[in-house]
């Protein structure tokens, strides 16, 4: 029985086996490196900074500007990285980092005996003493409710496409506001789409400025702080102290959380994205149906009342939820058992990472209502990685798993908040 079993292998999966490989846990690590990234289109860029996107090591030795250097790049303060080369990164950290990633998909995580029980994709049966979901964002994405059900042939999320070619010539809309949005309208542009449009609910279009120089003297420095998440007080509250986070009561965290760091486009990318003649903002689809000559019409409600829109393929790029519902991996027993907070029906998780149920701990985007909005992010690895593998270890002294199946264990020393 392995100590640890972490499912998933992007930058927060790799980033907590990175620090139990390094404390010696008995560890097994299951997904195939950075997936998700390497599925983006080529022209996409990083829009965080490069020193807001490392990975996390014990020793930060493996930060992305020391990948960068083994590849001759520099990772500049206000230069995009393509996603490609971080794709990369990823899979060099996870090579440095992890003697062994089984590239295998977990196809179930259930309470047994002891602890859990996993079965891969292939119908393995894989025993743990405490497990680390670290699934990414693929499992959350959102689609809006009158675009739901529609086959893929017409109606598909952003995060479903790599290459964009084969929209060459058609007429495609794309649904949203932020970054996701911009940029898939902005690159169907350049692929040759036939007609683009932007239908969002916004009233107007958000973008990022250009990011000031980071040594730009004690008085700008103090009244608006470098962070991971921007400048300023606030995002140096989400982007260093997501423990503080946790503390505030439930409902100012799950506003925050709702509200916070909304939609915007990335600064590079406005000069590209005035190519997108079509934008129709403060406008929603309201219905969507297959016409006979094999497109969809669209009933888009706005400001003016409702008008109809006919194309070929929408795009839905309106981001991810944390729902515990659509955290399918999980056996029905544990998403009944397992507490939760907020309206979306996120799990609640403890001071290090572990859920309600003794022994699965969580990581990334789903304990974004918990901890804040850096989990959205790469930024959110370095805060969960060390902290996720003390609580495992604290839960191993413990007694993992030591009750019934089918119910948490009740007693025992629970992880010490920190």
């Amino acid at each position: 029985m392995y100590d640890l079993v972490v499912v998933g292998a992007g930058p927060y999966g790799l980033s907590v086996a990175a620090h139990a490989a390094a404390q010696g846990l008995n560890l097994r690590a299951f997904g195939r490196s950075m997936e998700s990234w390497h599925t983006m289109p080529s022209g996409m860029f990083l829009k965080s900074e490069p020193w807001a996107s490392h990975l996390s090591d014990p020793e930060g030795a493996y930060g992305l500007d020391a990948y960068a250097a083994t590849r001759g790049v520099r990772a500049e303060h206000g230069v995009p990285l393509p996603v490609g080369f971080f794709a990369a990164y990823g899979d060099w950290f996870a090579r440095q980092t992890v003697s062994v990633l089984d590239e295998r998909f977990v196809a179930s995580v259930a309470p047994a005996a002891g602890g859990f029980e996993l079965r891969t994709e292939d119908g393995e049966a894989v025993r743990a003493r405490t497990v680390a979901l670290a699934v990414g964002v693929q499992p959350f994405l959102e689609v809006p409710g009158s675009l739901r059900g529609l086959p893929r042939r017409y109606v598909t999320h952003s995060s479903h496409h790599g290459e964009l070619d084969g929209f060459a010539g058609r007429d495609v809309t794309v649904v949203g506001a932020g970054q996701a949005a911009l940029e898939t309208a902005a690159l169907l542009v350049e692929r040759g789409a036939g007609a683009v449009r932007i239908v969002a609910r916004a009233g107007r279009l958000r973008w990022n400025t250009v990011p000031p120089a980071l040594d730009r003297g004690l008085w700008p420095s103090l009244r608006a702080p470098h962070t991971g998440l921007g400048c300023g007080w606030r995002n140096r509250l989400y982007a260093d102290s997501p423990g503080i986070f946790r503390r505030l009561p439930a409902a100012t965290r799950e506003r925050i959380f709702d509200r916070a760091l909304g939609p915007a486009g990335a600064w590079w990318l406005r000069e590209r994205f005035a190519a997108v003649g079509d934008v129709r903002l403060g406008q929603r689809i309201t219905s969507a149906r297959v016409t006979g000559d094999e497109r969809l019409r669209l009933d888009v409600a706005g400001p003016d009342g409702t008008t109809v829109l006919e194309t070929d393929h929408v795009i839905a790029a309106t981001g991810f939820t944390p729902s515990l519902d659509r955290a399918a991996v999980l056996s029905p027993v544990l998403r009944g058992a397992l507490r939760r907070v907020g309206a979306g029906g996120a799990p609640e998780v403890g001071g290090l990472f572990e859920s309600s149920w003794p022994g699965l701990f969580l990581a990334g985007l789903l304990t974004a209502p918990s901890y804040g909005p850096s989990m959205r992010f790469v930024l959110g690895a370095e805060y969960t990685a060390g902290r996720l593998v003390k609580g495992v270890r604290q839960r191993l002294r413990a007694g993992a798993g030591s009750g019934p199946p089918g119910r948490p264990r009740t007693g025992g020393r629970a992880p010490v908040p920190v």
